[in-house]
């Protein structure tokens, strides 16, 4: 029993002379690891250096010149839209059914164009009617012109034979009494040719209402009306009837309307230097210059219009877009 406890502490005890043994040995090893780890690390900072990205060269910007470069001026600033002086929406005259439509959104047209046809079975036999009172009105003129030159003539010889006593005064009263008459008659005729153009001509201009032209040039911006529909300058059917075929703008007669402060409308004066920037395109400055002031200040936001006219055209101006304008002002 006592041998196996000797045996057991034996066991936990350490061995000294095994501990120095590796000691003295364990310089040599450390040594050895130390190194290759160091070695190690060398090379991979080489790999990596190697392998690492060259930064890009820097290359300074070219300066930009002056003019080029849009400059926003420092001054009084304001928000509107941009509309248009020139815009309508075209309507018929008369009340009629749509049988033709020519036009599209986004087409050019000029004054005078056709825009839409509108059925005109009646008036155009209303029309027809007319000229033919006005031919047969003047077929009764030439006529009575015919029966007062007899009559004159008559006369002039009833005249004639009265002077050299041939022929009685009664006779000369009747000449100048058929005279008279025939004169009347061509007097007549002559008025009911006069009506009778009259009525042909307003028939005739009746008939053009059937056919709808563009009153000014300009671009076609909506398209309210089709063929078929029914079409009238009063909206008498509700919601079954058109009161217009298009809108059309003048794509020239673009300016801008903004609302200043009335605190600050003293700073602005009749053809003052503007500059616009349009909120779809910010980066893009256009010039303009003020029009005129509207003599009219508004209560609800005591503000005062300015209309603004730009220097020139530009294809991105559009009725309607949101702009933003800065007034420049001159040096003191």
């Amino acid at each position: 029993m006592n041998d196996n406890k000797s045996d057991l502490l034996r066991s936990l005890s350490i061995d000294r002379t095994q501990s120095q043994t590796q000691a003295t040995r364990s310089p040599i090893g450390v040594s050895a690891i130390a190194i290759a780890i160091v070695a190690s690390l060398g090379i991979g900072a080489s790999i990596g250096w190697i392998a690492k990205p060259r930064p890009k060269p820097v290359v300074a910007a070219p300066p930009v010149d002056s003019a080029q470069r849009p400059v926003r001026a420092s001054g009084l600033t304001a928000s509107g839209y941009v509309v248009a002086r020139a815009r309508a929406t075209i309507a018929a005259e008369v009340t009629g059914r749509v049988v033709d439509v020519r036009v599209e959104e986004g087409q050019v047209v000029r004054a005078g164009d056709i825009l839409a046809v509108l059925d005109g079975t009646i008036a155009n036999a209303d029309s027809q009617t007319a000229q033919a009172r006005q031919k047969s009105a003047e077929a009764s003129v030439a006529a009575a012109q015919a029966g007062a030159d007899e009559a004159q003539k008559a006369f002039v010889r009833a005249r004639s034979l009265s002077a050299s006593g041939y022929a009685s005064d009664a006779n000369l009263q009747a000449a100048t009494a058929r005279t008279q008459s025939a004169q009347a008659q061509l007097d007549l005729a002559r008025a009911q040719l006069g009506a009778a153009r009259s009525d042909a001509n307003r028939a005739s201009l009746q008939l053009g209402k059937f056919v709808i032209r563009a009153p000014f040039s300009g671009v076609v911006i909506d398209k309210a009306a089709q063929a078929g529909e029914i079409i009238s300058p009063l909206s008498a059917g509700g919601g079954f009837t058109r009161t217009g075929i298009c809108t059309i703008v003048d794509m020239d007669s673009l300016e801008i309307e903004v609302d200043v402060n009335e605190a600050y409308i003293g700073r602005v004066t009749a053809g003052q230097k503007v500059e616009a920037v349009l909120d779809a395109y910010p980066d893009a400055v256009l010039p303009a210059h003020v029009i005129a002031t509207i003599p009219a200040a508004s209560r609800d936001k005591a503000t005062v219009r300015v209309r603004i006219a730009f220097d020139g055209k530009d294809v991105r101006t559009l009725p309607d877009m949101a702009v933003k304008v800065t007034f420049v002002e001159k040096p003191a």
